[in-house]
């Protein structure tokens, strides 16, 4: 368990520097600089001059070669320093503590929501024996992950706000404007984990010790909810994993579609401003949030099922074995 441990920490280590560094060489590719973006919006009259150019470059460091900037960003960005923001002129740190709350809201709801709306799909489809609704049901999730996240927030809007009037259309202040922008992420995402988990159940309920259930006369529900269950959501518990790392991204959209305070809405804005340390900041802190629940997805999994730890193990010591 702990050469188990050590190996997924240190995956976890390399995925979030290999975000910062894509995101670093990405931003730099760019045809136009942070500082150019910075000085049009300032709206001055005639083009900047050479001193001005030179004065902000300096101070953001801009003017060092490439690999200092990365290396001295890097091991600033180990102390959790990502420097000012070139479009807003504050510290990053401050700039993300400011937007997390409300993205921790909107997102935590919104991974309510996938679960409840993919397992009990998921559930329905497996558990009715009617064949037609049936397979209305196991085709349902595909429906609903071919929608785009904008068109189901715009969807939403135009009939929950404007037609019914219940829900706020924009705005981050109070429970009732997290329904709408929650509701959107989690569309597309528990579609996701419907399938998984609809095509675990379904492979778990023709196995032999569910045969053996059956014949001892438990009922059909607690087949599902004590035998079956268990066993299929381990990809389910998976893919859970990875939609995450999907849900923080569709909030990008959703506080865009619902004008609503966040990380998400940050930024698109900071992308647009080229706002270099503001990007790298949120890249970092969006995959931190995704390698964290992967890490503990992993620790998780051989709790469910410890033959991971011994496939593990098997290939740790196959290059020792051959080695013999």
């Amino acid at each position: 368990m702990v050469q188990y441990t050590v190996r997924r920490v240190a995956q976890a280590i390399a995925v979030l520097w290999a975000a910062y560094t894509v995101t670093f060489v990405v931003l730099y590719a760019l045809p136009s600089d942070p500082v150019s973006i910075l000085l049009n919006q300032a709206g001055g009259t005639g083009r900047p001059s050479a001193d001005q150019v030179a004065k902000i470059q300096a101070a953001y460091g801009f003017d060092d070669p490439i690999v200092v900037q990365y290396w001295h960003h890097l091991v600033d960005a180990f102390q959790l320093d990502f420097g000012q923001s070139v479009s807003r002129g504050q510290s990053v740190t401050s700039l993300l503590a400011e937007n997390l709350p409300p993205t921790i809201a909107l997102t935590a709801m919104a991974l309510v929501l996938t679960t409840v709306i993919g397992g009990g799909l998921a559930f329905l489809a497996t558990y009715v024996g009617w064949r037609p609704l049936r397979s209305f049901l196991h085709r349902l999730p595909a429906v609903g992950v071919s929608f785009p996240t904008f068109w189901v927030g715009l969807l939403l809007i135009q009939l929950f706000s404007f037609s019914l009037g219940w829900f706020p259309a924009t705005g981050s202040s109070g429970v009732s404007s997290l329904v709408l922008p929650a509701l959107t992420m989690s569309l597309p995402t528990s579609g996701i984990l419907a399938q998984v988990l609809i095509r675990g159940l379904d492979d778990t309920l023709d196995q032999a010790h569910i045969a053996t259930a059956r014949a001892k006369g438990l009922s059909r529900f607690t087949i599902h909810t004590k035998h079956a269950l268990k066993n299929a959501s381990l990809p389910a518990l998976t893919i859970l994993g990875v939609l995450v790392g999907a849900t923080v991204t569709n909030a990008v959209v959703a506080e865009t579609v619902f004008s609503r305070l966040g990380i998400g809405r940050l930024a698109q804005q900071a992308v647009l401003a080229q706002d270099i340390p503001l990007v790298q900041g949120i890249v970092v802190l969006a995959a931190g949030v995704f390698v964290v629940v992967n890490l503990v997805v992993d620790l998780i999994y051989p709790l469910l099922d410890p033959r991971v730890l011994q496939h593990s193990s098997s290939r740790s010591l196959a290059p020792v074995e051959v080695a013999a």
